[in-house]
């Protein structure tokens, strides 16, 4: 009961007190935004000649351009590998959607034979019977016709 109510009031100051939501989206415009905020803070801030800032200020582009074409590079990377990655599982699928349609045909093919050789056994029979029956009439209707 004790551990409830501090639950509670411990949930009433949370409430009561401001909250500050922070997202991190971790992509490189968030990188290289922060990396001039920083870099536009430290020229405001640094006592520094007209000289020595521009020395900085271009020691700092270099070091900007060369993240950049880091971080260009490896995404670059990183889509490549993705997009090799995709293309072997797209012609994976190919090939066995291709390797099932073929044994589905083959399937189909041997029951159209199988069918039709049932038909044609079917048909053979038929004739068998329907000869001897013809025969056993002829003999009965010569039968009758001499009397025996």
């Amino acid at each position: 009961m004790q551990g409830e109510i501090q639950e509670k009031n411990m949930s009433d100051q949370r409430e009561s007190q401001p909250v500050v939501v922070v997202e991190h989206s971790g992509g490189l415009g968030s990188f290289l935004l922060g990396l001039a905020v920083g870099a536009g803070l430290a020229l405001l801030f640094a006592p520094k000649t007209g000289e020595e800032t521009r020395r900085t200020i271009k020691d700092q582009g270099k070091k900007l351009r060369a993240i950049a074409g880091e971080r260009a590079d490896e995404l670059q990377d990183s889509l490549e590998h993705g997009y090799q990655r995709t293309k072997e599982r797209l012609e994976e699928g190919l090939a066995t959607a291709r390797r099932k349609v073929e044994e589905k045909k083959e399937s189909t093919v041997e029951a159209i034979e199988a069918g039709k050789a049932a038909v044609h056994s079917a048909r053979e029979e038929l004739d068998n019977r329907l000869s001897k029956a013809r025969a056993e009439r002829k003999k009965a209707t010569v039968a009758d016709e001499t009397g025996e």
